[in-house]
């Protein structure tokens, strides 16, 4: 089944570079499990675990006979846009797992650099440290404090 998910995700990605214009495709989940031979909650799982916002992908959904599945690649190009998604992906409060799959994707895509994964991944370590031992602070606003102290380092970087 996994073998089956890189087929699907590859498959999808390659759309993606064979019309380098456009930053999104349309597709129908329907037509796209028939190509593969597989159901559509197969189309569901490439979807929701391989094209996701910290990926750099939003999808959007229509269900039904005339359904469709909208595929968006988040643009980084414009420095804006840039704010926004990462206002967008990180959210109000962000996990420690959401938190280093954003920067590993953010590091792939040549966004920052190995050195600043680092420097951000040693401040939020130290920062949940500090809510945790000193503070007493629960997890969930340790992660408020996280997303908040994640922010404003992307912005920083973002805008330098």
């Amino acid at each position: 089944m996994s073998n089956l998910t890189r087929v699907i995700e590859q498959y999808i990605n390659d759309l993606f570079d064979s019309d380098n214009e456009e930053s999104s495709i349309s597709l129908r989940r329907k037509e796209l499990a028939a190509s593969f031979g597989c159901v559509p909650s197969q189309i569901n799982y490439v979807l929701r675990s391989r094209f996701t916002p910290e990926k750099g992908y939003l999808v959007e959904s229509q269900r039904g006979g005339h359904g469709y599945i909208r595929i968006m690649r988040i643009s980084w190009e414009d420095p804006e846009d840039r704010l926004r998604h990462v206002d967008e992906i990180v959210g109000d409060a962000i996990s420690e797992q959401d938190r280093r799959k954003l920067l590993a994707t953010l590091q792939e895509r040549g966004l920052i650099n190995a050195r600043e994964r680092l420097i951000i991944e040693v401040a939020l370590r130290h920062a949940d440290e500090l809510g945790r031992s000193d503070f007493d602070v629960s997890q969930h606003k340790r992660n408020v404090i996280q997303a908040d102290l994640l922010k404003r380092m992307l912005r920083s970087l973002v805008l330098a």
